[in-house]
């Protein structure tokens, strides 16, 4: 495929990031700006991750409107080649199964057991990587028996695009969140005009603005930071050379607190529009979780968070400067309070109990029309003992 194409794609992509899309909508744009770019079979799979697990938390595949629970089965309870989080994690983001497997796809359980069945021959995994280092997807690309292969100007072209994939996702789950809030302590939305004045808000936005360093919030004066990151998502509607830019900004509250914001443009018929989403700067849901289901210590939880994004006992080890002996000692009480025998059954009863339930309700909320949601569910499960899903 020409450079042409691959160059519009990427600019149309980058374009997209930067306007506030809701999530599905965000997908199948990009579906329309990927496909003559690199040309697949069927439609492409999108994936959001957990940032701190790595988990799949919602999939979109038009047509596909539930992923098959024996798909999920095998990405978590099996050994595999090309597996998600492993790609999402690497150092180049991206890898296809015939890389994976020397040429011989046929290892690959996946292959033999979900491809070959529907006709797929090649796959793409590419994570989707925000340029400060957050994973927040990933994305599928397959095709057919009888084409070319990948090569390596596929991946170079998806590897470029990953970043602003991964900032409209992130922005979409968080407008979603701050517009139909899940929990009391979720992000707020603030909608700006471009003249500034305040179209609308949700509510206990007010309570942030009060709080905000140089704002007078009784007085209508809006405080430099949420002004900033409103004219920066402004300025990618104008034809910016950059216009999936991050708007972002982290701020100490005068309570002492800090607080995230994240602007970003309104696609909309009408003039431009800016939406400011005020995010608590609190930590991944994961963690409070595994405390409530698991009663972890921090360490054991820091650990598991690891376990959970394919990292080896070296690689524990040396992220938290413990030795390989501390982090077994460490996983053998895990194992205890989860109920589990190794390191497969722990992902996989975590997922099945926390995260399975988000990616089904998040296809019921396609459905509906509503927002997609990110994280785990925060019920506990039953504390007892699984070898399989």
């Amino acid at each position: 495929m020409s450079g042409y194409a691959k160059g519009r794609g990427r600019d149309r992509i980058a374009e997209l990031a930067g306007r506030g899309m809701d999530l599905v909508s965000f997908w199948q744009e990009c579906t329309d700006a990927l496909a003559p770019a690199v040309p697949h079979y069927l439609g492409p799979c999108w994936f959001t991750l957990d940032p701190a697990s790595l988990l799949v938390t919602s999939h979109f595949q038009e047509g596909l409107a539930e992923i098959p629970h024996e798909w999920l089965a095998q990405q978590y309870y099996a050994d595999d080649y090309n597996k998600m989080a492993d790609v999402a994690r690497s150092d180049r983001g991206v890898a296809t199964l015939h890389e994976a497997t020397g040429g011989n796809p046929q290892l690959s359980a996946r292959y033999r057991d979900v491809m070959a069945p529907y006709g797929g021959e090649q796959e793409m995994i590419a994570g989707l990587r925000t340029p400060t280092g957050e994973i927040w997807g990933a994305l599928g690309l397959y095709r057919e028996k009888d084409t070319a292969l990948f090569d390596a100007s596929d991946l170079d072209f998806v590897r470029a695009i990953a970043p602003s994939l991964a900032e409209g996702a992130r922005r979409a789950l968080l407008l979603g969140e701050a517009t139909d809030p899940e929990d009391p302590h979720g992000p707020g939305l603030l909608v700006l005009t471009q003249h500034w004045e305040i179209e609308s808000m949700t509510a206990g936005v007010e309570q942030w603005l009060a709080e905000l360093p140089d704002g007078d919030w009784e007085h209508g004066q809006l405080p430099s930071a949420v002004a900033a990151v409103a004219g920066q998502a402004l300025r990618s509607t104008a034809g910016a050379e950059t216009p999936g830019e991050v708007a972002f900004a982290r701020v100490l509250t005068r309570a002492g607190r800090w607080i995230l914001l994240h602007g970003a443009a309104l696609e909309s018929g009408r003039s431009p529009r800016a939406a400011v989403i005020i995010e608590p700067a609190h930590p991944a849901r994961l963690m409070p979780l595994l405390m409530a289901a698991y009663e972890l210590t921090d360490r054991e939880r820091d650990v598991t968070r690891l376990v959970l994004q394919g990292r080896s006992t070296t690689e524990i080890a040396a992220s938290l400067f413990i030795s390989p002996h501390t982090v077994q000692q460490h996983l053998t009480k895990v194992f205890a309070k989860t109920g589990v025998r190794s390191r497969r059954d722990l992902v996989g009863k975590i997922f099945f109990a926390h995260y399975e339930p988000r990616v089904r309700d998040n296809e019921q909320r396609v459905v509906r029309g509503q927002p997609l949601r990110g994280g785990p569910v925060s019920e506990a499960p039953p504390r007892t003992a699984t070898g399989s899903p």
